[in-house]
């Protein structure tokens, strides 16, 4: 199966990796920054007292993105889990009309997730909801990333929907599902 839109799901998987990146500079820094203090400390001197404010908040905000981001990423290598222990002891027509149906419900239902994190970010925008931590980040920051790592999977959904039914409309019978191809991108 290609996907046209792989640079823009390569893109997102590049966020992914950018946040969890952050996620351990973050802790890292906020690690090093302790031991300095205690080694200080057992030298007899007073603590330097340096911190992150927030590390944990800005880390949990940074795992939206590194989760969300890498979502259409890793559907377009085959990378989530699927059922496929199952479907792939169907005959090749079954298959490709099963593989169909959960297309179409996956696709649905990440149509209706993203429409509800629009209203949601829209809601955080009007009463400028801010987050209830040491810092106070506005909301629809994270939801917004959120929203554009669920409009990047719908993306690849619709792509994946659109090639089965091309398959299982035309040649149910040679129905190959993306775990039986061989040379994933």
């Amino acid at each position: 199966m290609t996907f046209r839109l792989m640079p823009i799901y390569r893109l997102g998987g590049w966020g992914a990796a950018a946040s969890m990146v952050a996620i351990c500079t973050l802790i890292t820094l906020q690690v090093l920054f302790r031991l300095l203090d205690a080694v200080l400390v057992m030298a007899g001197s007073s603590r330097l007292g340096l911190e992150i404010t927030g590390v944990s908040e800005l880390a949990s905000f940074l795992l939206v993105g590194a989760t969300f981001l890498g979502m259409a990423y890793t559907f377009t290598h085959h990378a989530h889990i699927r059922m496929s222990l199952v479907i792939q002891r169907l005959p090749a027509a079954v298959r490709a009309f099963t593989e169909l149906a959960c297309l179409l419900i996956a696709s649905a239902l990440n149509a209706l997730l993203c429409v509800s994190l629009w209203q949601l970010m829209q809601e955080s925008l009007e009463y400028d909801d801010v987050s209830s931590g040491l810092l106070a980040i506005p909301l629809w920051i994270p939801q917004l990333v959120l929203l554009i790592g669920m409009v990047m999977m719908s993306l690849a959904l619709t792509e994946a929907l659109i090639d089965t039914a091309r398959q299982a409309l035309q040649a149910p019978q040679r129905f190959q599902a993306p775990d039986d191809e061989a040379g994933h991108d």
